[in-house]
C-alpha cells in the first residue's frame, strides 16, 4: 500500500476531497479525514453521527463511541479521540483509527482489536507528526492507501484538484516555524548550523517517529543509533553523527514540550 496525503485549509474542503476519493472507488476502510475539534464541538457531533452506515443518527452516542475510544469500528464510523500534544481529533473509520492508535491516542478497546486484526501495511508512522502539526493549526487531513503507484498517482491529483496542500509541502512548512528556534539553540554548541542543518534536521525529524515518542532514552538509543548508521551510508564522509544525535535530543524535547503544553491547557 501506498500512503497519500492532502492537507486542507478548511473542514469543508476535505469533507469534499473525501467524499470524491471514497465516489471515485476507494474503499472505505482505505481513507480517512482527520479534523480538529473542540470537546463540547466532538460530544455534539457524536450524537448525530451514525457509528455503523447502517445506524440511525444518535445511535453513536447509545452504542459507547465515546471521547477518546470508539466502537463499531467500521469504514463509515466516526471516532473521537486525543492526541498528546495536539489535542482533540475527529477522525473517519478504521484507517482513522489505526492512525489516531499510531499517534499515541486511546481508541478502545473494540477497535484495538480491530486494528490488530487489520492490515494498514503503508501506514505513513514517519508522517504522523506532520498531520499532528496541520491539525494544531487549524487544518484537516485527508489520508488514503492506494494499491500501487498508479493509484497513488490519481489519489494525488484528485487531491490536488480539491485544493490540497502536499505532504511535502507540509513538512518544510513545519520546519519553517521550527528553524529559527532549533538555529539559535545549536548556536550555542558552537558548531555551524548552516553546514550541520541537514543532518540535524534529520535527527529531529527521526525523534518525531511515531513508533519511538514518549519512551524513555535509553529504550530508543537503539533505534537511533540505526538510523544513525543508515544516514550515514547514504551521506559517506560527511560528518553526521553529532549534529544527528543534536538534532535527535531536540526533537524529543521538542515533543515533550507540546505534551506538557497540552496537557496544562487541558
Amino acid at each position: 500500500m501506498q500512503p497519500v496525503t492532502g492537507i486542507f485549509e478548511t473542514r469543508a474542503t476535505a469533507e469534499q476531497a473525501y467524499e470524491r476519493l471514497k465516489q471515485a472507488g476507494i474503499p472505505a476502510n482505505k481513507v480517512t479525514l482527520l479534523t480538529p475539534g473542540s470537546q463540547d464541538h466532538m460530544n455534539k457531533e457524536i450524537q448525530t453521527v451514525p457509528t455503523e452506515t447502517t445506524e440511525q443518527p444518535g445511535m453513536g452516542n447509545a452504542m459507547g463511541a465515546l471521547l477518546g475510544g470508539g466502537v463499531g469500528i467500521t469504514g463509515g464510523a466516526v471516532l473521537m479521540a486525543l492526541i498528546p500534544g495536539v489535542g482533540p481529533i475527529t477522525a473517519l473509520g478504521l484507517l482513522g483509527a489505526a492512525v489516531l492508535g499510531a499517534a499515541g491516542a486511546t481508541v478502545g478497546a473494540t477497535a484495538g482489536g480491530k486494528i490488530e486484526k487489520a492490515s494498514f501495511e503503508g501506514l505513513p508512522e514517519d508522517e504522523i507528526f506532520l498531520y499532528e502539526d496541520a491539525l494544531r493549526r487549524g487544518r484537516s487531513v485527508v489520508i488514503a492507501l492506494a494499491e500501487d503507484e498508479p493509484a497513488a498517482s490519481s489519489v494525488r491529483d484528485s487531491l490536488r484538484q480539491s485544493g490540497a496542500e502536499s505532504i511535502d509541502a507540509a513538512r518544510e512548512q513545519w520546519w519553517t516555524g521550527l528553524r529559527t528556534s532549533e538555529e539559535g539553540s545549536y548556536g550555542k554548541s558552537g558548531r555551524s548550523f548552516s553546514e550541520d542543518e541537514e543532518f540535524f534536521r534529520l535527527g529531529f525529524q527521526a525523534a518525531m517517529h511515531a513508533r519511538t515518542r514518549c519512551m524513555e532514552f535509553d529504550q530508543v538509543s537503539a533505534e537511533m543509533d540505526a538510523t544513525l548508521e543508515d544516514v550515514k551510508r547514504r551521506y559517506p564522509g560527511k560528518s553526521v553523527e553529532e549534529p544527528f544525535t543534536q538534532g535527535y535530543r531536540r526533537g524529543r524535547e521538542h515533543y515533550q514540550q507540546l505534551c506538557d503544553e497540552n496537557q496544562r491547557a487541558a
